[in-house]
C-alpha cells in the first residue's frame, strides 16, 4: 500500500482568553491506500472538527495535510493537494476530486430515484450528462443496488438509502471518503452490512479507496484495519478490541 493521507502537527481550537478551548494538539497521522480506519472518542473532543478540515470546510490554525488523490491507477497520473491551514475557498479541488463525505443522514432527494440521485450530484460537480448515469450506473453496481436504481427513497429500507448515499460518494472517483457515524441511523444489522460494504471498497483491486470513519460502536470499529481513539487533542491507537474482549476472528 502507499501513502494516501498525511497529517502533520495539525491543530485547532475555538475561543479567545480565558474561554479559549484548544481541540486539536498536534494531530499525527497516516491513512494508506485501501485502508479502513475507525475513529473514536468521547462526545466534543473533535472527531468533527477533524473531518472537516481534512474535508477542506475548515481550516486550521496550524500544521499541515498532504493528500494525493488517483485520477487513473493505471497510468499512474494522481494529484496531490498541501493544505490545512488554507481557507476552504482555496481548497476547492480537494472537495471536488479528493474527498467523499458520508453522513448519519442520508441527505437523499426524496422526489429522485435512486439512479437519478447519484445523477445529479454528479452533474452538480461539472461532469456531462452521459458521463454522470455512466458513473452513476457503475456506483450503485458497486453497492448492490443495481436492482433498486428506480427506487425512490421511500422505497429504500434505511440501509438501501445509505447505499444510495455511499455510492454518491464513491461515483466522484475521490480516493478517500469520510464517514460521520454512517451507521447511526441503522439496526445492528444493517449497519454490520455498511461494514461489509466498506472493505470491500476498500479491498477493490482496480479502484481502491481509503475510508476514516467516526463511530461511537467499538464492535463496528474492531471491524476496520485500524482503530484510532482521539482524547485530550491527540490521536493513538486504540486499545478497545481488548477492554471489549473483541478478537481479531470479528474481521473476517
Amino acid at each position: 500500500m502507499s501513502a494516501l493521507l498525511s497529517i502533520d502537527k495539525l491543530q485547532h481550537g475555538f475561543g479567545k482568553g480565558e474561554t479559549r478551548v484548544e481541540v486539536l494538539k498536534g494531530i499525527d497521522l497516516t491513512i494508506e491506500t485501501g485502508e479502513l480506519v475507525a475513529l473514536m472518542g468521547p462526545s466534543g473532543c473533535g472527531k468533527s472538527t477533524l473531518l472537516n478540515i481534512i474535508g477542506g470546510l475548515l481550516r486550521a490554525e496550524s500544521g499541515e495535510i498532504e493528500l494525493t488523490a488517483s485520477v487513473n491507477l493505471e497510468m499512474g497520473v494522481a494529484d496531490h493537494y498541501k493544505y490545512g491551514t488554507k481557507h476552504p475557498r482555496k481548497v476547492v479541488d480537494v472537495r471536488r476530486n479528493g474527498v467523499g463525505w458520508i453522513f448519519q443522514d442520508y441527505h437523499l432527494l426524496d422526489q429522485l430515484t435512486a439512479f437519478d440521485n447519484v445523477v445529479m450530484s454528479l452533474e452538480l460537480a461539472g461532469n456531462d450528462t452521459s458521463v454522470a448515469e455512466e458513473r452513476a450506473r457503475k456506483a450503485l453496481k458497486k453497492v448492490d443496488l443495481e436492482n433498486r436504481m428506480d427506487f425512490i427513497p421511500e422505497q429504500l429500507s434505511g440501509g438501501q438509502q445509505q447505499r444510495v448515499a455511499i455510492a454518491r460518494a464513491i461515483a466522484g472517483a475521490r480516493p478517500l471518503l469520510l464517514a460521520d457515524e454512517p451507521t447511526g441511523n441503522l439496526d445492528v444489522k444493517s449497519g454490520e452490512e455498511i461494514i461489509k460494504l466498506f472493505r470491500k471498497l476498500c479491498s477493490d483491486r482496480k479502484e481502491p479507496i481509503s475510508i476514516l470513519m467516526v463511530t461511537h460502536d467499538p464492535r463496528l470499529a474492531s471491524k476496520a484495519d485500524r482503530m484510532l481513539l482521539l482524547k485530550d487533542g491527540l490521536t493513538a491507537a486504540s486499545d478497545i478490541r481488548t477492554a471489549w474482549g473483541i478478537g481479531g476472528e470479528e474481521n473476517e
